[in-house]
């Protein structure tokens, strides 16, 4: 019957935290914000509307307005069609990094606080030094390492955000393995892997989701450096990174080249940290006064 009462009372619980993140101003248009994001990229075949690939050299560098929405770069390529297609690359590279980084995360940070010990000193100093790079230096690093190419990329920038997912982890379940009913399912005679699964995870997910909404922004800010270095996805694909480093050399000129990606990624950084911001209120009762 408890158990039971456990899983009715987490949708209500989901509907909850909605409505506190549609209170918030602020928290609301982040969200609206990234789903549109979200729906350009997804749709981007029909919301395009011209090939980002095809060069019209008799119309390159127009500014914005007619034809163009957006205007056109040195190469006569449509900028608002790269633009779409660059964010279905932003947020698939935000999206799959970071399932990799929360996924490797979860596992190391769940093994460590919850046997600790020596797996826990190991594992954690690993993390450290991990910790010890800057974050676009670790990702260059592994890049360097793997090759370029969308999957390296995606795989570089997730190994590279594993160690925020790994301490959060270990904190939680520091935390969450002195509970009662983890100590009663011991008792029991519950695995280990059981009681991981069945008790502990259930209570610590809404940090990892929480994390993992931030992070997005982080990985999108961190693949764009990339691109801009020229050590993410290869010409042509349009990137928002290559789309600005294509511009640098006509800013005189033709600023809006450099800008209108910029503009785009800061808008898309801002959306979901506005959200995370939300979403962390709504989930954490402390910061909601319960």
């Amino acid at each position: 019957m408890g158990g039971f009462g456990r899983r009715t009372a987490a949708p209500s619980r989901a509907f909850a935290s909605l409505r506190v993140v549609w209170r918030r101003r602020s928290a609301a248009v982040g969200l609206i914000v990234a789903l549109g994001v979200v729906a350009l990229a997804v749709l981007a075949p029909i919301t395009a509307g011209q090939d980002p690939l095809e060069q019209r050299l008799a119309d390159k560098m127009r500014p914005p307005g007619g034809k163009y929405l957006l205007g056109t770069d040195p190469l006569g390529r449509d900028l608002w069609s790269r633009l779409v297609w660059g964010a279905r690359v932003s947020l698939t590279v935000g999206v799959v990094a970071v399932a990799i980084a929360a996924g490797i995360g979860l596992v190391i940070g769940l093994s460590a606080g919850y046997f600790g010990g020596r797996l826990d000193a190991v594992l954690m100093r690993t993390v450290d030094v991990l910790m010890s790079f800057p974050l676009i230096l670790l990702a260059i690093a592994i890049v360097a390492v793997l090759g370029g190419g969308l999957a390296n990329l995606m795989l570089a920038v997730g190994i590279s955000s594993v160690p925020p997912f790994a301490r959060l982890v270990r904190g939680e379940v520091l935390g969450a393995r002195r509970r009662d009913y983890v100590e009663a399912a011991r008792a029991i005679g519950a695995a280990h892997a059981r009681i991981m699964a069945r008790h502990i995870l259930p209570n610590i997910v809404s940090s990892i989701v929480v994390l993992a909404t931030l992070r997005v922004s982080t990985v999108i800010l961190t693949e764009s450096a990339l691109s801009f270095l020229g050590l993410g996805i290869s010409p042509p694909t349009p990137t928002w990174g290559s789309m600005i480093a294509d511009g640098t050399k006509w800013l005189r000129v033709a600023p809006w080249i450099s800008i209108i990606p910029g503009v785009a990624i800061m808008v898309t950084v801002l959306a979901f940290n506005l959200f995370g911001d939300g979403l962390r209120d709504a989930l954490d009762p402390r910061l909601r006064g319960e």
